[in-house]
């Protein structure tokens, strides 16, 4: 059963800030490092302070990225530039975007969700989590006792649960109205009807809630609960450490997009790179798409189109440092059946990431847990020009291009209790942190 409730919610005090546009940012794992310096010039309480501060060689154990974040917090919770709300809302989002061309909207609800291990079936993870990024963000999370950015979640609204609240708020002033960088915009609402919050926790009661993006964020949450149960003698069921900020989005909304995380490699042995096209055509049938210069444009796009069109048929694209064409791979009857047929069911057999991560970066270059685990080997990228220019310029050794996971992928894969490989999926747009803030001290 989901427990999904209001929350007194601590938002920026724009009497004092000004255009909330200069101080909230993307999640902190979308964030470069030039984001990231930017992000600090734009504004003195730009969030970026307290998700993803700058660490320096003389960090030490009383001050240090997480120590300063906690500073900022506090210093601006009594300086009033951050202020909490006296009534309980449930916070309203809207985002309009633009997509190839189309104009499109999201809806989201940000609320508390109570916090439960994944093995209740209730919270349903799909990604598997990077090791050292929860550790990173627990000490975080120790330090400063709040929820900076909210975990977005799927949930089946058949029942209109979101129109609910649309019917409360969208007539009335939003709390903000602000454009982004990539000029998307963005609004919020309070709702504080106690009527309408009441109907909204009974309707959310049955429901199963999917992890789009946040996965390390909600594992976190779960052991800064344990380490507050374990250290804090007042610790009982009614903590705020028993709960989580969310930001819950249908899984019919026609806004909710899923974009591919393309891959890029590197430290790959030259041999490998060398021999790759030649072992990957005893899994694949592949075409070679090859380029001069001012032709590689022309040529990606024969890529994508390819993809799209084999999009049921596993297929991946590939480009490799010096070379002058890019693959076009599409897998093999049977192959993933024979290979990996008694250790993965069905369901993640047929994704696309699984038959990259498990037959193209672990049985044929030689990948292992490890690697798998190390962000500085692999990076990604939802953005294909980026991907290929990142091996252009030698930057990485080599790509892979995928097509998109589908919704229903993912909730089945959820639904059956499995685990997908990393990032997976990449869910656009991106909800923005900074919107408001939640206070996990009583």
């Amino acid at each position: 059963m989901a427990t999904v409730l209001p929350f007194n919610g601590i938002l920026y005090n724009q009497k004092k800030i000004g255009d909330l546009s200069a101080v909230v940012t993307p999640p902190y794992d979308v964030i470069s490092p030039e984001e990231q310096i930017r992000f600090y010039e734009r504004h003195p309480n730009n969030v970026i302070r307290l998700d993803l501060g700058k660490k320096t060689t003389d960090d030490h154990e009383k001050d240090n990225v997480n120590t300063r974040a906690a500073g900022y917090f506090y210093d601006w919770i009594s300086q009033g530039v951050l202020v909490q709300d006296t009534e309980p809302s449930l916070y309203l989002t809207t985002l309009d975007f633009q997509l190839s061309g189309r104009m499109m909207i999201r809806y989201g609800m940000i609320a508390l969700v109570g916090l439960e291990p994944f093995e209740k079936r209730i919270v349903l993870p799909h990604e598997k989590t990077f090791s050292k990024v929860k550790s990173e963000r627990l000490d975080l999370m120790k330090a400063c006792h709040a929820n900076f950015s909210q975990i977005f979640s799927l949930y089946s609204d058949r029942e209109g649960i979101l129109d609910l609240l649309k019917e409360a708020a969208l007539q009335s002033k939003p709390v903000f109205d602000i454009l982004d960088d990539r000029q998307d915009r963005h609004r919020m609402w309070r709702i504080t009807n106690p009527a309408v919050q009441a109907k909204v926790t009974g309707l959310m009661k049955d429901k199963r809630l999917f992890i789009a993006d946040g996965h390390h964020r909600y594992e976190t949450a779960l052991n800064y609960r344990t380490w507050r149960s374990e250290n804090d003698p007042e610790f009982t069921a009614h903590h705020p450490a028993n709960f989580v900020m969310m930001y819950l989005c249908s899984m019919e909304d026609p806004g909710l997009i899923v974009l591919p995380a393309h891959r890029m490699l590197i430290d790959v042995e030259v041999e490998k790179i060398k021999t790759l096209p030649d072992r990957l055509a005893q899994y694949f049938e592949i075409t070679r798409i090859p380029f001069a210069d001012n032709q590689k444009k022309k040529a990606l796009d024969s890529l994508l189109a390819m993809l799209e069109k084999h999009e049921s048929k596993n297929a991946i694209g590939t480009y490799s440092k010096g070379s002058d064409a890019f693959l076009h791979m599409v897998l093999k009857k049977g192959v993933m059946e024979a290979t990996f047929g008694n250790q993965l069911p069905e369901s993640l057999r047929q994704l696309d990431v699984t038959v990259l991560t498990r037959l193209i970066l672990m049985e044929i270059l030689g990948f292992n847990g490890s690697h798998l685990d190390n962000e500085k080997l692999i990076t990604y990228s939802s953005n294909v020009e980026k991907t290929i220019e990142s091996v252009a310029k030698g930057e990485s050794d080599v790509c892979f291009i995928l097509n998109p996971t589908r919704i229903e992928q993912v909730k089945r894969i959820a639904e059956e209790g499995q685990i997908m490989p990393r990032k997976t999926t990449y869910f656009f747009p991106k909800a923005l942190t900074g919107q408001v803030f939640n206070r996990l001290n009583p």
